[in-house]
């Protein structure tokens, strides 16, 4: 393993010194711990930000951890081009031929060169081809292209999905992720809303609330319909008619229905649909580096994608358990525009938030800008780390200050031997002022894996991403059973039953209007499934549909399907105007039910079972509808945690010897100090002693030696002295240095190989108990169904 390949560390660069103008050895390793409390990177055009922040996502992506870049430039989607043959017909395709041509030289060669500067390049940094396989072997990379299919689509406006309840008990986020999603789809349509005064943004948020509150969720449609029909009948004191008439409703509602219609806008309802927990995260559970390409749409477009992707960040962010652990990265390219110092985008307070609370959640946000002024001072007081190249203007200069000033949080901070460092840097060469460190270091960046091709264009992505296909993840879906034959002609209005006989509706879609219903019995349990070793204690409602036949067994529980459905929203009746398939004899005997109720439960206790999975070498066990998937993204960060935590726990056991060694390290400086003061002074005194002999003699004064001899003697005594401090100062730095590398080896020694893919799970199936299945009712189920184009009975719920 390489030098740089240690435990959580991300291999930045190498040490610079600015007095000489040369690189140094000291390898720049920095702690993905240290990002959970964020990072900031700031250069001018040039500087070599793109290329740090490239590095730095390479790093995160060998070390398993998810990234999702937003990048408004297309620098980013430089990390799709990864070769680790390093061979000049791989970078051929990337060639720009202009260059090549300007240089004289045909796209052919200019490739050959290309690749031989990379492997020189990779080499003298201590990397390889290999290196870059692990990269490609370690994550997945893709380039999402909202509003555009040149990369993969992502849906945007397909649903205004509710936040989880973890969010919405938080008054202050909650109402923050409502209000920003209000104005960033009032700023798609060209209107500046202010949250506190707009009649439009009232009315949205109000509509938003609303939904999310029933933890319903809104489609694009039901928002149209909902605007010019509001669920609610006032707003704040006043009825809804004098706070926005229905006609000035329908106005709004038109214009974003002409929106929706408008050629080429159907894009941004195809595609995955925007949950960050499957951009971070295959299908599989393999780690994503997600590059969100922008670059290609217009100011609205971008501030519109972006606040609904940090909402949905939110969102996801505040669903998962704390940790003090990296568990993601949200990088964004440039920030300009996104968090002002004045103004108020509906972006800006989502980041303010996420800057605030995210590192409770282990997710570490980095901001790359080359305009440090246009920044929210509020924002940059929360940075933790600041990458600083070389910047543009005094301004730029006073403004990092400020923060760096800010985000020192009262420790000590030297502004002019600051202002030396920052007008010293040249490209590539950053100044690197971590809080977790005690001194600032000055760096310049290794050379990165991906090749820096410059902005990709729309039908390089394309290219790039022929080979994905990748589908939006099905939703469950409604359990429907195969329609049976209606039977008999159907009629017009449901059979007249016997008054006991327990009837349910299940809900039909909404625009159905003329469904036909099928008969189904219908059951519904409370099933419970305990086991005290693994500490489950989970209970699930079930609701199961089966087909009734006419036979010896008229209802066989094991030939039905699980209904979606929630028991409480089936209705006590039909949809007016359907009609009714026929009935079969036993559905209409009310005992038959009180027989198929006995039937149900006993299915339900040898058919239902919970299935968990268990790695034994964490103790970890799935938590009840914990996918595969998501067990091994948690096994993942929780290989993480415990390497964090053998890591701090080394560092405490060695804290005190460190210690001790440092503190007698600072009083043998100390007092090496003293002793060349002293060796000084009496270098001083000597040499005033000597003079005035000479003196003295030139004036016919006798000369008495012994006063030369005796301060010679006290000259080669101090001398003496030194010589033992010095000896004292190295022999402890010499200790220290022991200690330390005692400490890195053991450290070396931790496995750090753990892969969550691979790991072997084992299952558990847990089964309930007698007297853990509860039944709530059986009874008569009316499912509706319509026919589809080919005439097919399809179900309509």
């Amino acid at each position: 393993m390489s030098d740089y390949e240690k435990l959580g560390l991300f291999y930045l660069g190498k040490s610079y010194d600015l007095e000489q103008g040369k690189r140094g050895e000291d390898l720049i390793l920095y702690d993905a711990k240290d990002l959970t409390t964020h990072a900031m990177i700031i250069g001018m055009t040039g500087s070599g930000k793109t290329g740090l922040g490239i590095a730095l996502i390479e790093e995160a992506a060998i070390d398993r951890i998810p990234v999702i870049a937003i990048d408004p430039k297309g620098d980013l989607t430089n990390l799709m081009l990864t070769f680790p043959e390093l061979r000049p017909e791989d970078f051929r395709p990337w060639i720009n031929a202009e260059e090549a041509a300007a240089k004289g030289m045909s796209v052919e060669a200019f490739a050959e060169r290309t690749a031989n500067t990379w492997r020189q390049g990779l080499a003298e940094w201590g990397q390889s081809g290999e290196r870059i396989r692990r990269l490609r072997e370690t994550v997945d990379m893709a380039i999402y292209t909202p509003g555009s299919t040149a990369g993969l689509p992502i849906s945007v406006l397909r649903s205004f999905a509710a936040p989880p309840s973890a969010l919405r008990e938080d008054s202050e986020a909650y109402r923050e992720r409502i209000q920003a999603t209000a104005s960033s789809v009032l700023g798609l349509l060209g209107i500046d809303a202010d949250p506190l005064t707009s009649r439009e943004h009232v009315l949205i948020a109000t509509i938003l609330q609303h939904a999310w509150d029933r933890e319903q969720e809104l489609d694009i449609a039901g928002l149209i319909r909902a605007i010019t029909d509001p669920p609610f009948r006032s707003i704040g004191v006043m009825d809804i008619e004098s706070f926005f008439p229905a006609k000035e409703r329908f106005a709004l509602g038109m214009r974003l229905n002409t929106l929706l219609a408008s050629p080429g806008f159907n894009v941004w309802l195809q595609g995955d649909p925007l949950d960050v927990g499957r951009l971070l995260y295959t299908e599989t559970g393999k780690p994503r580096v997600a590059i969100l390409s922008i670059a290609h749409l217009g100011d609205r477009e971008r501030m519109f994608f972006v606040t609904m992707l940090l909402g949905d960040v939110l969102s996801w962010m505040r669903a998962q358990p704390g940790t003090s652990s990296l568990r993601a990265i949200l990088y964004m390219d440039e920030l300009f525009g996104y968090m002002p110092p004045l103004a108020n985008p509906p972006s800006k307070p989502l980041l303010l938030t996420l800057l605030k609370q995210a590192r409770a959640f282990g997710l570490g946000l980095t901001l790359a800008t080359q305009n440090p002024v246009d920044l929210d001072y509020k924002g940059l007081s929360n940075i933790g780390t600041w990458f600083i190249g070389r910047l543009q203007t005094e301004r730029d200069k006073l403004r990092v200050m400020e923060g760096l000033e800010g985000a020192a949080a009262g420790g000590a901070f030297d502004r002019q031997a600051m202002d030396r460092v920052l007008a010293g840097l040249g490209k590539r060469i950053f100044l690197m002022r971590n809080v977790h460190e005690d001194e600032p270091v000055v760096f310049t960046t290794r050379w990165v894996m991906s090749y820096l091709a410059g902005p990709l264009t729309r039908d390089q992505i394309r290219t790039l991403m022929a080979s994905r296909v990748v589908s939006a993840p099905s939703a469950a879906p409604v359990a429907a059973p195969s329609a049976p034959a209606p039977g008999a002609t159907p009629a017009e209005g449901p059979p007249v039953l016997p008054a006991e006989t327990p009837q349910y509706w299940i809900p039909a879609r909404p625009g159905v209007t003329s469904p036909l219903y099928l008969p189904y019995a219908i059951g519904a349990a409370d099933v419970t499934f305990a086991n005290a070793k693994f500490g489950v204690q989970e209970a699930r409602r079930v609701a199961y549909l089966a087909p009734i036949s006419d036979g010896p067994v008229a209802v066989e529980w094991s030939e039905g399907q699980e209904l979606r459905v929630a028991i409480d929203q089936l209705q006590r009746s039909g949809v007016a105007g359907a009609t009714y398939g026929a009935l079969p004899e036993a559905a209409r005997r009310p005992k038959s039910y009180d027989e198929w109720a006995k039937t149900f439960v006993r299915w339900l206790r040898t058919s239902q079972e919970l299935r968990l999975f268990q790695y034994p070498a964490f103790k970890e066990v799935s938590r009840p509808g914990e996918s595969e998937r998501d067990f091994r993204i948690r096994l993942q960060q929780r290989a993480r945690e415990q390497r964090d935590e053998q890591v701090e726990a080394l560092r405490r056991k060695y804290a005190t010897r460190m210690a001790t060694l440092r503190d007698r390290l600072a009083r043998a400086q100390a007092t090496l100090a003293r002793e060349k003061a002293q060796q000084q002074q009496q270098q001083l005194s000597a040499a005033a002693s000597v003079g005035s002999t000479l003196l003295g003699a030139l004036m016919g004064r006798r000369v008495r030696g012994g006063s030369i001899g005796s301060s010679v003697g006290r000259m080669q005594r101090e001398a003496a002295d030194v010589q033992r401090a010095e000896a004292d100062v190295a022999s402890v730095e010499r200790q220290l240095a022991e200690l330390e590398a005692e400490l890195q080896s053991e450290i070396a020694r931790i496995d750090t190989g753990f892969d969550a893919l691979t790991a072997p799970l084992e299952s558990i199936a847990i089964t309930p108990r007698q007297g853990d299945v509860t039944l709530r009712f059986v009874g008569l189920a009316w499912a509706p169904y319509v026919r589809d184009a080919q005439g097919n009975l399809v179900p309509a719920w």
